[in-house]
């Protein structure tokens, strides 16, 4: 388990992170949140079978991921 939401397993898609219980890949989420869709939009297309707590864990383990892993994006290192 990665969060209370989120796991990866290596008999479910290849162990890319889901959404427990779903075969839901996180990365699909989040990336209709970042196509501007709504939470309630994205749990309805999920057919209901995630919840806000669950977009609000895959948000705040990709954001504590990009910041453990900045140094790795960075394209050119700007002085502060």
């Amino acid at each position: 388990m990665l969060g209370r939401y989120i796991v990866a397993d290596s008999g479910i898609c290849h162990g890319e992170p889901t959404f427990r219980g779903t075969r839901i890949m996180v990365w699909q989420v989040l990336e209709m949140l970042t196509r501007g869709l709504a939470w309630e939009t994205i749990i309805e297309e999920c057919h209901n079978s995630i919840a806000k707590d669950a977009i609000a864990e895959a948000i705040k383990l990709s954001g504590e991921a990009f910041l453990k892993h900045a140094n790795e994006f960075a394209v050119e290192r700007v002085a502060a």
